[in-house]
């Protein structure tokens, strides 16, 4: 290696924009950012490498040229703060002009704050509402940075705002930036169409310029053989799956076409079953679907043997058991638990005492690494919070090893989650040294700004890709770092491991294609660089421009290129002139580090982080291959093959011509789904209120009441839902009230019997009048919505005015609500307490033994009860 090139005092980099001697100068920055200056651009760097001073970089000079302002989006509260606190640090613009936006501060005062931000860092669901709700627009701004882009997919707020963006902006461009962008062309391409983006720049830790600042990683995985117990038990639960894959195939159908059906089969024809079911209504279709779900439960109960242990096994078993008790549970959990092999495997997992061989290996490996260095921060990894417990309390027995759980905020199945301040503190000590290891689940992966983790542990393998990636870049920052990935041999941890390993392989070479796709063409290169130094420095700057410099193209148009001599000619100033020639510098890229949100690809319900269903039990990945399915017609395509519009998905944002905009008040609330957005793009003038009736209302005389299939069905089963009371009040308040029920599987969102879905469907539409409207996704729910709409406000000439409360509950109900309030206390058990007792306030001077003498009211019922009443109130 040419050491000259990269001499041992570093120089700072120098703009009007940003702070003397707070950069350091990094020749792979400049040239990286060189190339996000040409055009709207997806740069891809390994984790820790200072992507956030690319940027930095970037803003700088958009700013500096067009004025303005510049937005940098992230997708958490700690990773907006973090950022926020780096641009005030670095650069010169006066404090109160770098702003940080979030759900915290009120909309009023955003709109407010928004006027004299130059720089603001939001979340994207923030900027989404703001801009749905008009309270900003985003034609002065100069610049957006999307950081973590490889969100921009799908139904993410980052597609809607560059989309507006792009729209709107006098002078748009865009800046992604992220560690791990997808494995698959299309994957990669679905970010770079969202973000409009022109350029692909790529660099990796290979790379000659990169190399001198990349730690050494040492990646090792480590076998473990799974316990003759535990072989025992998985052989069971393997006879009940070979069982019903025998009934699935006596019905007629077929899951996967070799010997081994994985998640993905069943995913499929999880599907495949919908599909028929809308189209007749064969009994053994139901029959399949009750089966596939069965499928589903087991095929997650072997991964929990083969990978996590009997401990999370047995926790796991014990709500499937409690869940076919219930009187609420469907034959499919009922006859699960009732098949002989079931009963067997639960039994041998309460006696069985042996623990899966990874927690002693995981034990040992974090204890070796403290004792050889104290000062070590280890993060450990795992898929569920059951196994994020079970790992930290066998941690905590070791000598040396002071373990902390780190979860994600929600609370599920009686494990409460994590505030994003206990979060916040919860680092903090880690940090500090209170703390030397950090059992965490996937909340973690991304953003944790900790430079002295110098050992990460996988307790096991995951098939992501990116999620690989992004857990492997928490360590080999700023020193020399371990990767240790725990592997049970001969089960689905070898096929997770080499799925990641491949997939990162396919990543690197597709980004690379593109990267090659994406580079604009010399001469035209050439002439934006030459139109942009010619301009001058915009007025608003408020700061004075030093002289401009020309910048040296390489030969093959990829961006700046400062030779080695140029460097040594700089002498020890080596300041480097970026776009403008006002002089940029680089530093720490430890404020890069990121905070994201859990997104786990295995989908269980026993991981609390995650979805609660098991019938959602498939990786992402899988997710996607399933839905490559074409897809038919929609109403959104229908309504642009009979105007003018394309029927492609980008033209559905084009606005008819229309005397007067089409109105409708939406609730807040549904400003978290993508139906507003789509009816912002159907060019429909939205306002927004917090509705006491109904979701959407399109007139003075028509409302509409939106639900999903999953909330639909499971309001049929959970009285607290109380969907027939919304309708209700829809019905009394609106003469033309309508219920859209929105997805494709109602009949299988949850096992509930199809006559009991059709009766209520009967119920809605005879006894409540209310209209009943069916939407495939959300896209289709706004084009119902227009044609409602239209209907209304330009044929029927009707005004729109949302009106109406809530039917105040009964005192009966009310006393009823308060009791059921208390956890473990069902409205039966509710009832009978009131029957007993005769008011609120007897039951509440009850003591425990009196208490248990009501029907329902057990030990542990009753003591909740007196423990609700008797707690001091902490706030």
């Amino acid at each position: 290696m040419n050491e000259n090139l990269f001499p041992e005092k570093q120089a700072c980099m120098k703009h009007p924009l940003i702070k003397p001697d707070t950069v350091e100068q990094r020749l792979y920055q400049l040239n990286l950012a060189g190339k996000a200056l040409e055009g709207s651009s997806l740069v891809v760097l390994p984790t820790g490498l200072g992507k956030t001073i690319i940027a930095l970089f970037v803003i700088a000079s958009r700013l500096q040229r067009f004025g303005g302002k510049a937005l940098i989006l992230s997708p958490t509260k700690p990773l907006v703060d973090q950022h926020a606190a780096f641009f005030k640090k670095v650069m010169t613009l006066p404090e109160d002009e770098i702003l940080a936006f979030t759900g915290s501060i009120a909309p009023a005062e955003r709109e407010r704050l928004w006027a004299q931000g130059k720089l603001i860092v939001s979340t994207p669901q923030v900027i989404e509402n703001d801009l749905l709700t008009k309270r900003i627009s985003l034609e002065d701004v100069s610049h957006i940075t999307f950081d973590e882009a490889h969100r921009a997919v799908g139904n993410y707020a980052y597609t809607f705002i560059a989309e507006k963006y792009f729209e709107s902006a006098k002078n748009p461009h865009v800046l992604g930036i992220t560690a791990s962008p997808g494995s698959s062309d299309e994957k990669i391409a679905e970010v770079c169409q969202a973000l409009h983006v022109e350029n692909v720049a790529v660099k990796t830790e290979k790379d000659r310029d990169v190399r001198p600042y990349v730690q050494e990683k040492e990646l090792e995985w480590l076998q473990v053989q799974l316990p003759a117990e535990m072989a025992e038990i998985r052989s069971y639960l393997e006879k009940i799956f070979d069982d019903r894959l025998g009934i699935i195939r006596e019905l007629g159908f077929s899951a996967g076409s070799g010997k081994y059906v994985s998640k993905k089969d069943l995913l499929l024809l999880q599907k495949q079953l919908q599909d028929k079911i809308r189209i007749g209504g064969d009994p053994a279709i139901f029959s399949a679907m009750s089966v596939v779900a069965e499928m589903m439960k087991v095929n997650h109960a072997v991964e929990m043997v083969e990978t996590q242990g009997l401990e999370t096994l047995r926790k796991y078993l014990e709500k499937l058991e409690a869940e076919a008790s219930s009187s609420s549970s469907s034959k499919a959990a009922k006859r699960l638990m009732d098949d002989l092999y079931m009963r067997k495997a639960l039994y041998k997992v309460k006696e069985c005492e042996v623990e899966h061989p990874k927690l002693a290996l995981a034990r040992k490996i974090v204890s070796e690494q403290l004792d050889q260095n104290p000062d070590s921060r280890v993060i450990v990894f795992t898929n569920y919070r059951d196994t994020a417990e079970i790992v930290a309390n066998a941690l905590s027995e070791a000598p040396g090893v002071f373990p902390i759980r780190f979860v994600g905020q929600g609370s599920r199945h009686k494990d409460k989650g994590l505030t994003q301040k206990q979060q916040a503190g919860i680092l903090d000590k880690f940090r500090a040294g209170e703390y030397n290891v950090l059992v965490a689940t996937s909340v973690a992966e991304e953003g944790l700004d900790i430079p002295s983790t110098d050992m990460v542990l996988f307790y096991e393998p995951i098939p992501s890709e990116i999620r690989s990636i992004q857990r492997k870049g928490r360590t080999g920052r700023q020193q020399k770092g371990r990767v240790i990935v725990l592997v049970t041999k001969g089960t689905r941890d070898e096929a997770y491991y080499w799925s990641s390993k491949n997939k990162e392989k396919k990543m690197l070479n597709s980004m690379h294609g593109l990267e090659t796709t994406f580079t604009p063409k010399a001469s035209k290169k050439r002439a934006e660089l030459s139109d942009f130094e010619s301009l001058p420095c915009n007025s608003d700057s408020k700061l004075k421009i030093e002289e401009i410099e020309m910048i040296n193209e390489d030969k093959d148009g990829n961006g700046i290129n400062i030779s080695p001599e140029d460097l040594r000619k700089n002498g020890d100033n080596k300041d480097v002139a970026l776009e403008t020639g006002a002089y940029l510098e680089t530093g720490s890229d430890e404020n890069e580090k990121k905070d994201a949100n859990e997104k786990a690809d295995v989908n269980v319900d026993v991981n609390v982080d995650e979805k609660a269903d098991v019938n959602a039990d498939v990786n992402a990945d899988e997710k996607a291959d399933v839905n490559e399915k074409e897809r038919q017609k929609t109403l959104v395509d229908f309504e642009a093959l009979c105007g003018n519009k394309s029927v492609n998905k980008p033209e559905i944002s084009g606005k008819e011509p229309e005397t007067e905009p089409l109105r409708i008040v939406i609730d807040h609330r549904e400003t978290k789904c993508g139906v507003a957005k789509t009816l912002d793009r159907l060019g429909m003038e939205l306002s927004f209120a917090a509705l006491e009736i109904g979701d959407y209302v399109v007139s003075n005389r028509l409302a509409v009441e939106r639900k999903r299939t999953d909330d639909f069905a499971s309001s049929l089963i959970d009285g607290k839902r109380n969907l027939f009371a919304q309708l209700s009040d829809l019905a009394r308040v609106y003469e033309k009230p309508v219920l859209i029920i929105e997805g494709e599987d109602l009949f299988t969102s949850r096992q509930i019997n199809p006559n009991a879905i059709y009766g209520s469907l009967v119920s809605i539409a005879i006894d409540f009048r209310v209209a009943i409207l069916y939407s495939r996704d959300e896209e289709e729910t706004a084009s119902i919505l227009k044609l409602l709409a239209k209907r209304e406000q330009t044929e029927n000439k009707n005004e729109i005015n949302p009106h109406g409360k809530k039917s105040a509950k009964s005192l009966t109900e009310q006393q009823e609500y308060l009791i059921s309030s208390i956890s473990n206390i069902g409205p039966k058990a509710a009832r009978n307490l009131l029957l007993h007792f005769g008011s609120v306030e007897a039951i509440m001077q009850a003591d425990t033994e009196e208490l248990k003498k009501v029907k329902l009211i057990g030990p542990k019922a009753a003591a909740r009860i007196r423990e609700v009443l008797e707690s001091p109130y902490k706030g």
